[in-house]
């Protein structure tokens, strides 16, 4: 979708809400709590934006709103939190950089982090007519696989994928494996979340199977809920762009051709990006704002200033160097290749 669709929305009358916000840098940090509860440090680094109550266990019984000061997202009603692997530059003698992240087109001032969308239809659809339920206290949430070196092996998570951005414009062609030449507005790593909820569980051994795609056709295409999945919620996008643009000098990229980035876990492919959401939204301001038509700016949420949300931050649990130039990849993960 390009810039040209978004500022139409903001002129559109819908019929309830599509809502896009700014989250900046709460932390970079080696945890998952998650995935990996109580674990410190976790397998790779991560990079994590939302409420200011993170630690490393994140009991699902946790008061997130109630123990959150702060919250790097732009509406103060949203204490969750949200993160995804962290992409390094890997130079041609074998040592890491880690990728800075630039702020996305309206949040010029916001300090890394992503772009958030709750939706209750595709981006593209500008009534949002669809009635979701949003999600519940406690509720949690992955997509994608971390081993996932292989376009097969991705290809279950449908809308996990990048874009190569020629200008902040661009929205379009979406990759599913990291591209292959430099891109000079940098990457941008699309990660949206199925949309259909078992209606009983707020989480699942592997933090998946209580959601699923629609039975048939898209979200994009307003596909019908299977019957094992029958809630609609909102759809949940991450949009994080890289900013690979001090790296784009072909004599710095590998000799053999291939591409120079590589997430956190090792993974050289792009196939393991993956997204981790924990709900923690305050009372039913999300449940009000999914009914109530508006578009960014609603009357249900309070919008702090960019400069307020940057000043929310939280110290590293695991204290480790992820600035410099680096021998390895924080956890040093074994570094796979596989197309």
């Amino acid at each position: 979708m390009q810039l040209t669709s978004l500022a139409a929305l903001t002129l559109a009358t819908p019929a309830s809400a599509l809502i896009r916000f700014a989250c900046s840098q709460l932390v970079v940090d080696r945890i998952d709590p998650l995935v990996n509860p109580g674990m410190a440090p976790s397998p790779h680094l991560h990079q994590i934006i939302g409420g200011n109550s993170i630690n490393v266990t994140m009991d699902p019984a946790k008061d997130m709103p109630g123990e959150s000061t702060c919250t790097t997202c732009q509406f103060t009603e949203d204490t969750s939190n949200y993160w995804t692997a962290v992409l390094f530059f890997r130079a041609r003698n074998g040592t890491f950089k880690r990728v800075p992240v630039r702020p996305n087109v309206g949040f010029d001032a916001a300090e890394g982090g992503m772009t958030v969308y709750y939706m209750q239809n595709g981006l593209g659809d500008y009534q949002q007519r669809s009635k979701v339920t949003a999600f519940k206290p406690g509720f949690r949430m992955l997509i994608g696989d971390v081993m996932a070196r292989t376009a097969e092996e991705a290809e279950r998570y449908r809308q996990v994928t990048y874009t190569c951005l020629q200008d902040m414009s661009t929205r379009f062609p979406e990759t599913k494996n990291l591209p292959n030449k430099p891109c000079p507005a940098g990457i941008m790593a699309n990660t949206r979340f199925p949309t259909c909820w078992d209606g009983k569980n707020l989480d699942s051994v592997d933090h998946m199977s209580h959601m699923s795609y629609p039975a048939s056709g898209t979200f994009e295409s307003q596909g019908p809920c299977p019957e094992t999945h029958p809630v609609p919620v909102p759809q949940l996008m991450y949009e994080t762009i890289w900013d690979t643009r001090q790296f784009n000098d072909p004599k710095d990229w590998p000799e053999d051709g291939s591409q120079p980035f590589v997430w956190s876990m090792g993974d050289h492919t792009g196939y393991g990006s993956h997204g981790d959401y924990l709900f923690g939204w305050k009372g039913d301001a999300l449940q009000r704002t999914m009914d109530t038509p508006c578009y960014v700016t609603c009357p249900t949420l309070t919008t702090q200033s960019i400069a307020d949300q940057n000043k929310c931050k939280v110290d590293q649990t695991v204290k480790e160097d992820i600035d410099s130039w680096l021998t390895a990849i924080p956890g040093n993960p074994t570094i796979t290749k596989k197309y």
